[in-house]
């Protein structure tokens, strides 16, 4: 296994960089992708460079959270790596949490694995659990599969065995749309536990548009219950025939 640490970020100039900082001092390949960003982030960016070694993807006019994982994706295989664990650009997840990560990767190499966050913290906003668990609920209906946490950006994505990169959305709803077609595809599912950070609301840094980006997902969830339908069911079914049939006797 060959893993780089991607942090894809917008906007994020007051936490990306102590996020970097604690993400190198656990895991020698950090890639960053700016999304298009219109603060000073870029700028941090490159002084930081100066001091710290990583890899540093960017462009001008924002893609969203979909289009940045993209553009690392595509940069971390030109790289020959065969895995990629992002990790969110605005200090919520711990970067010293990656090891749990890695390690069930390096049990399960073609499996994707999920950090699980908790969601008792009293900081945590109430439109974040309610969003959350509605995903989880569409998820087991789309997948016939349960996790409990499904819009978590702290995972581990084996990039040969991951699925939905061709028609991927651009924002906040991609990275719901991968776990759903990766389990289409039959790649394995591995939830493993992981901290979490809220800052109280006054600290707090997200771009995240509640009445906007719960309709997309909305939209979304429509258009993937009607593929799952059509599409996710049957692959479903033929992955499990095959499956039998290749047991060993």
């Amino acid at each position: 296994m060959r893993i780089t640490l991607l942090i894809p970020t917008y906007n994020n100039a007051t936490t990306v960089c102590e996020v970097i900082r604690r993400a190198t001092a656990v895991w020698e390949n950090v890639m960053v992708v700016n999304d298009g960003s219109t603060d000073d982030t870029l700028t941090r960016l490159q002084a930081l460079r100066e001091e710290l070694t990583f890899e540093l993807v960017s462009y001008t006019g924002n893609r969203g959270k979909g289009g940045a994982l993209k553009a690392g994706f595509r940069r971390a295989k030109e790289m020959g790596f065969t895995h990629v664990l992002t990790l969110d650009a605005d200090g919520q997840h711990y970067p010293e949490d990656a090891p749990r990560l890695i390690e069930a990767g390096e049990q399960n190499p073609e499996a994707l694995i999920v950090g699980s966050r908790s969601f008792e913290d009293k900081n945590m906003p109430g439109g974040n659990v309610f969003a959350n668990k509605f995903s989880n609920f569409w998820f087991t209906v789309q997948t016939l599969q349960s996790i409990p946490d499904t819009q978590t950006g702290f995972r581990l994505y084996p990039l040969a065995h991951i699925g939905g990169l061709s028609v991927l959305t651009s924002r906040y709803e991609a990275e719901l749309e991968l776990l759903v077609f990766s389990a289409w595809r039959g790649t394995k599912i591995i939830p493993v536990t992981v901290r979490v950070y809220y800052p109280s609301p006054e600290e707090r840094v997200t771009h995240f548009r509640p009445t906007l980006d719960f309709l997309r997902i909305t939209v979304l969830n429509t258009v993937l219950c009607l593929l799952a339908i059509v599409y996710g069911g049957p692959r479903m079914l033929i992955n499990k025939i095959i499956k039998l049939f290749h047991r060993p006797s």
